[in-house]
């Protein structure tokens, strides 16, 4: 085992030296995507790709305006055993003549732009003339697990229970977790029943809008369903817990989980990123409720403890000890809002991320919070009403396909109006109401060298990957 371990960082630390001296010639740049369900990571990577590949709506893309873009293409991608990022079919399904949202990510992917771009500097003879931009997408509820690391299994059970206790989807776990002795000897049965109903509750949470949904692998089991190391749940702690007893297989398998699902995830493609963005719907948390809010924010919180946020040198790569060079967190369906009201929107943003991005920033990574819409879907319209001009978006309906207009509410200036009541677990707003629709993507033609329209994309992109372009 000693052995198999030291062989295993011997490699990859030659890995490491093998990726540093090819990035001499040809760099390459690593960009993790992910963030909740229904955040939108596969409408983001597919915008984002089809706008590099067609510049003509990225104006805040500087290397763009000052023409040292010559062409972007896509290539294969450098890990052969990762499934390719679908990007056509996902263009297909977001500009077909029925436009539809493509699928959701459900498992890691991978997609390779390569840049080719103008010399600088003076007389033409300085900086990159090729860049690759690895594109990874990877579940939202996988990095959510990256947290359990520093968790042991008694932590982890008090920590979701007392989380949970009080929300409607968890009343069924909660009775069957309560009523079972965890002291007694372990019965495969009980153990299955408890992690059926606990993955149900996980469902329904997200289903609720809840961002809490630990161990993430039970809503995407891929090749891993029914096997033990997904069969646990939180269960109170017994006043003893002897051998063979149904705690101690659970807290055994929790550590087999730890070790065996997520430490391979981080070793393997979470520890190699260069940039992060971090999706997030905080239109839809705002619309459930102040609970939404507060979990949220508690949530993201912990996402950043996953990750290892800092400048990136020669020597840590050669040693394998990357860092998170940068972190955006956008959030996201800001065409669902008049575009008065983005700025509250991204203010609420910031907010939420605050303790979170004084982490970051303190450990060296730069971080940026940002409303956007990768994909616009709605038109902006006013109406007057009751004597004044109300500021709405009109779009086409996800649910019957007719053109609608939708006035979300009023987003406070002031974050602590929407922050306060989180904290300090109010049920319901007191003095506002929240609506949103869903709406499907628009119908369009896109004109030759014009990607997809969207809002605030081109920033998004300069914030990430500018610097190296």
């Amino acid at each position: 085992m000693v052995l198999s371990t030291l062989t295993d960082g011997i490699s990859r630390s030659l890995d490491g030296v093998a990726r540093s001296v090819t990035d001499i010639f040809e760099p390459t740049l690593r960009l993790g995507v992910t963030g909740l369900s229904g955040a939108g990571k596969t409408v983001f990577i597919t915008a984002l790709v089809a706008n590099l590949l067609d510049r003509g709506r990225m104006p805040q893309l500087v290397a763009q305006g000052q023409g040292r873009i010559e062409t972007v293409l896509l290539q294969p991608q450098p890990d052969l055993t990762l499934p390719r990022f679908d990007y056509e079919t996902h263009l297909t399904a977001l500009m077909g003549s029925d436009p539809r949202w493509p699928n959701s990510t459900r498992a890691v992917s991978e997609l390779r732009l390569s840049f080719r771009l103008r010399p600088s500097g003076f007389l033409g003879l300085t900086g990159n003339t090729r860049l690759h931009l690895d594109i990874v997408d990877y579940p939202g509820e996988w990095l959510l697990d990256l947290s359990l690391l520093d968790k042991d299994y008694a932590r982890w059970s008090d920590e979701t229970l007392a989380r949970i206790t009080k929300r409607p989807e968890a009343a069924d776990f909660m009775a069957q977790a309560r009523a079972e002795d965890g002291s007694l000897p372990l019965e495969e049965s009980h153990a299955q029943s408890l992690a059926a109903t606990f993955t149900a509750y996980l469902h329904a949470a997200r289903g609720q809008g809840w961002s809490d949904l630990t161990p993430g692998r039970f809503l995407l089991p891929g090749d891993l369903a029914g096997s033990p190391v997904l069969t646990f749940a939180p269960l109170p702690l017994p006043a003893s817990t002897p051998r063979g007893s149904l705690w101690r297989e659970m807290e055994r398998r929790f550590d087999a989980y730890k070790s065996r699902v997520v430490k391979p995830f981080f070793r393997d493609h979470f520890s190699r990123i260069d940039r992060q963005v971090v999706l997030m719907d905080v239109l839809g948390a705002i619309h459930a409720g102040p609970r939404a809010v507060e979990d949220l924010r508690r949530t993201m919180a912990e996402v950043l403890t996953a990750f290892r946020p800092g400048a990136n040198g020669w020597l840590t790569r050669i040693l394998g000890g990357k860092r998170v060079e940068k972190i955006l967190f956008a959030a996201t369906k800001a065409d669902h809002l008049h575009h008065h009201q983005h700025p509250a929107l991204t203010a609420i943003t910031e907010a939420l991320l605050a303790d979170a991005r004084r982490r970051a920033d303190f450990s060296g990574a730069r971080t940026m919070a940002l409303s956007l819409a990768s994909l616009r879907a709605t038109v902006e319209d006013s109406v007057q009403r009751d004597g004044g001009t109300l500021d709405l978006v009109r779009g086409r309906l996800l649910s019957t396909g007719k053109q609608a207009a939708m006035y979300a509410g009023d987003l406070p200036s002031d974050p602590a109006r929407i922050l306060a009541p989180a904290r300090e677990g109010a049920e319901q707003w007191l003095d506002a109401d929240f609506s949103l629709m869903g709406f499907a993507p628009a119908r369009m033609t896109l004109q030759p060298g014009m990607g997809p329209p969207h809002i605030r994309l081109d920033r998004a992109a300069q914030f990430l990957i500018g610097d190296r372009l």
